[in-house]
């Protein structure tokens, strides 16, 4: 008898410490570690989660996704995305752009200049000759107002004043985050102006299946629904071509390894150090499925719909480890990757691509959804 209360025992100690386990996968990072004043501007970090227990923590500094717990196929949960555990390592990192929200212009803008109406306007420069996201003090680099509307969303507000990093027009955008029961991280943007401007709103989350930090994302199997692209120049600038994936080593159409083609002779692989391209979707801003991202030993999938007509695909080129993330682990070479839904690069300067200006009276609209799966 005693044999056997031994066991039982042992058996319920085995359940607890399996049950507190599965519990503690996942880590979730204190309110205070992000409680700090910033333009006078309270920042503060929110907790979102769905009924199958997937979690995300977003600041609203930058409406940065900090972390997004998802599960593996046997339920382990991994935190996907880089980033920090502390405000004050986002405010001292080498990497700007992780997790944030960009705007109020995503990608490059050729010489920091573009012509609206018969009037030139010239932006700030801070990627080389060219304005990259939004600028010296882009969206990624503000204070939001937050809200947060449920256990599931978060909303943010931003006014971005008329002339703000050279920009026209008193613009207001609202953003909100849901992480809803069907596996979804879904990115709502909506902004209006009282002048004629350019927007693309982006999100840039630095995804990595295996876990942040957790080795190359070159063994990612990457799908694009794309059978054409937009050539850029050696300063990453669009060459106004749309040119046909077929046969180049941006093609995508079929399910390939990211890295299967990373060393080719291609002269934009050369250009951007490997794939920093925007691809142009074939979904008609239908909300298709944009793209579809695996990797086979966690079984984790993630797959992009978008009303966007372009998708800027990033493969964590200039990573080069000296950045050091959340537990401890330094993002290193290729770590990492990004799919940006937006309109194509430098669009103000050329009148082949799809408009970017909104009018006042005009609404934006703009939606992005990262469905997380497992096979």
């Amino acid at each position: 008898m005693k044999k056997i209360l031994n066991q039982l025992t042992l058996l319920c100690f085995i359940i607890l410490f399996i049950s507190c386990s599965e519990s503690n996968q996942i880590k979730l990072i204190p309110k205070q570690n992000f409680a700090k004043e910033i333009h006078d501007k309270k920042v503060d970090l929110f907790t979102l989660k769905n009924d199958n227990g997937l979690v995300a923590q977003i600041t609203n500094y930058g409406g940065r996704v900090v972390n997004l717990w998802t599960p593996d196929r046997n339920g382990n949960f991994e935190d996907i995305v880089l980033g920090y555990e502390k405000i004050e390592d986002y405010l001292n990192s080498n990497e700007i752009y992780f997790g944030a929200l960009i705007g109020r212009y995503g990608n490059r803008i050729a010489n920091g200049k573009f012509s609206l109406n018969g009037t030139e306007y010239k932006l700030a420069k801070n990627n080389g000759k060219n304005h990259l996201h939004g600028g010296i003090n882009g969206f990624n680099n503000v204070v939001w107002e937050a809200k947060q509307i449920n256990t599931q969303t978060l909303e943010l507000i931003y006014f971005s004043p008329d002339m703000e990093e050279g920009y026209p027009g008193n613009l207001t955008i609202k953003v909100l985050y849901t992480l809803t029961d069907n596996n979804e991280l879904k990115i709502e943007y909506w902004a209006s102006t009282d002048q004629t401007t350019p927007i693309n709103l982006t999100h840039h989350s630095f995804f990595n299946l295996h876990g942040a930090g957790k080795g190359s994302i070159n063994d990612h199997i990457l799908q694009i629904n794309a059978d054409r692209y937009t050539p850029v120049d050696s300063g990453l600038i669009p060459t106004g071509e749309i040119a046909s994936v077929k046969n180049t080593p941006m093609d995508f159409t079929q399910a390939t390894a990211i890295g299967s083609r990373i060393d080719s002779d291609f002269d934009q692989l050369q250009y951007g150090l490997g794939y920093d391209h925007n691809w142009v979707l074939n979904t008609n801003e239908k909300n298709e499925l944009a793209a579809r991202i695996s990797e086979s030993k966690s079984g984790r999938i993630i797959e992009v719909f978008t009303n966007e007509p372009g998708l800027q695909f990033y493969g964590g080129n200039f990573l080069n480890g000296q950045d050091v993330g959340k537990y401890g682990l330094a993002y290193e070479h290729r770590s990492a990757f990004c799919l940006e839904t937006q309109h194509f690069p430098d669009s103000p300067n050329h009148d082949n691509f799809p408009t970017t200006v909104v009018n006042p009276g005009e609404d934006y609209y703009s939606i992005c959804i990262y469905k997380f799966l497992t096979n």
